[in-house]
């Protein structure tokens, strides 16, 4: 009985070692590579040819995460990215990276970003 209770435990305490969490956008500095919940107002939102950039905490280029959507990606959204997401408060789910000394979480499609009302 006391090796499945041993075995139950450490299995209770893997799985939640690795679950996400939910951080605020002044820390993400301190989660590069982890997988978090970032929520905040989107101050802009920019589409290039081959790129979508939503800026998070700050207007451009003072932003404090920047969520990062390719072209092949856009097809995935219902409507025109701009239109879902500019001045709205948001929550993005994914992995903070780091990109010439700022932070992004790339995604690909829309239940990563989920607007609070």
């Amino acid at each position: 009985m006391k090796k499945i209770i041993t075995i139950a435990l450490a299995f209770f305490i893997s799985a939640t070692a690795f679950c996400q969490s939910t951080i605020s956008i002044d820390s993400v500095s301190e989660h590069i590579g982890d997988s978090v919940t970032v929520c905040s107002k989107v101050y802009g939102v920019k589409s290039l040819e081959t790129i979508t950039f939503i800026n998070l905490g700050a207007a451009y280029p003072n932003s404090l995460l920047t969520v990062v959507i390719h072209a092949d990606d856009r097809s995935n959204f219902p409507q025109p990215v701009e239109t879902m997401y500019d001045n709205k408060n948001v929550c993005v789910t994914g992995i903070i990276k780091e990109y010439k000394g700022r932070y992004e979480i790339d995604v690909t499609q829309p239940a990563e970003i989920v607007i609070e009302q």
